[in-house]
């Protein structure tokens, strides 16, 4: 059984102080979205939405959202209807010294199965993981001799599956980080079901050498997913929730030099993860003695925005953290929507604004 994302978040955090995650190969954090499926594989068509269109349609998406981060670089392994085989997917990735890759898929069942599920690679668990990955890398069928080009492999036998238990465990830890940050916000913000983390026997996760994802944002076949993510507004949805989970996943990775502004504080790594009882850290966007409705539309369709009146200038605020590391995630949104300085302020169980040293040492009265 998979640890619990909490448990294996605090464990994982303390290892950190001794030794980085991932080297990354250049100034910018790499990373490389992969739409599943493309050109003649259709993917899953259930209630007669396509897989392959909604899943790029998503990626698409957060390649234009990611692009606005001035430290990363977004490569897609397509950005159209094409059909690109498995392993020139994690080629892709390879050749171009990714940080991360994640691979968007929409899920399909003969029951009325809902809710989101984020895997990473292992050796399947249950049958549903099983045949999961069987329908996912069935694609290779579609490829000229896929059985030199996979060793032998058959997508349509369990004994194939047995060597991914053998398999190089290097990013194992750092993908299921980062599989947990994802999955957390695809319950804890957009209510999806969740249905956890979980390791199968994925082809295109297989050849990649960094930590890699597949995300199944949910079932066609259910209807009313089906239609949430064949909409403009659920693909929106659940890009900005994959990204949210990327980006954090990016900031912990870096808790070294995570901030200017903790930079040289008697700080443990510890206190920049966990939730502060008591404590609230906020985004200062924009100072003004003008007094604007704190409404998206003022506000480069940030939201929530909240303002406080300090003497005559009034202060403005984006979003709301129990921890300094989802303050750093909104920083960085509030930075990519055009506000280069701002930066992230703390409150008291008083509402009273406080240092963030003083935030990261507080002790609840």
């Amino acid at each position: 059984m998979m640890k619990k994302p909490f448990v294996f978040l605090l464990i994982f955090s303390f290892s950190l102080v001794f030794t980085p995650l991932y080297a990354q190969t250049s100034s910018k954090f790499n990373i490389v979205l992969d739409a599943g499926h493309g050109g003649e594989d259709s993917g899953n068509t259930g209630n007669g939405y396509s897989e392959k269109d909604i899943a790029l349609k998503i990626v698409l998406k957060m390649g234009e959202l990611l692009s606005s981060y001035d430290d990363i670089n977004v490569i897609y392994t397509r950005d159209k209807d094409v059909f690109i085989p498995l392993h020139k997917r994690a080629q892709i990735a390879n050749d171009s010294k990714a940080d991360l890759f994640v691979s968007v898929h929409c899920n399909a069942h003969s029951s009325d199965a809902y809710g989101a599920e984020t895997f990473v690679l292992g050796l399947h668990r249950n049958k549903d993981n099983l045949d999961i990955a069987m329908k996912e890398n069935s694609v290779i069928k579609l490829e000229d001799d896929y059985e030199v080009k996979y060793d032998g492999f058959d997508p349509e036998s369990p004994e194939s599956y047995i060597v991914f238990s053998l398999m190089q465990e290097e990013f194992l830890d750092q993908s299921i980080l980062l599989a947990d940050f994802v999955q957390k916000q695809f319950t804890g913000v957009l209510n999806r079901k969740d249905r956890k983390v979980k390791q199968a026997g994925f082809l295109v996760l297989r050849e990649t050498y960094m930590p890699s994802v597949l995300v199944e944002t949910g079932f066609l076949t259910n209807k009313a997913e089906g239609r949430f993510l064949n909409s403009k507004k659920g693909q929106e949805k659940m890009s900005n929730a994959i990204i949210d989970g990327l980006i954090n996943y990016k900031n912990i990775i870096n808790l070294t030099s995570v901030d200017a502004q903790v930079a040289g504080m008697n700080v443990n790594q510890q206190d920049l993860v966990e939730d502060k009882e008591g404590i609230s850290f906020k985004v200062q966007i924009a100072a003004s003695s003008n007094n604007l409705e704190p409404k998206p539309y003022n506000f480069n369709k940030l939201s929530p925005i909240s303002k406080l009146k300090k003497g005559k200038v009034y202060k403005y605020f984006y979003g709301e953290a129990k921890n300094y590391l989802d303050a750093k995630n909104l920083k960085d949104k509030a930075k990519a929507n055009s506000y280069k300085g701002a930066f992230i302020v703390a409150f008291d169980e008083n509402n009273e604004m406080i240092s963030i040293k003083e935030a990261l040492n507080y002790t609840s009265k």
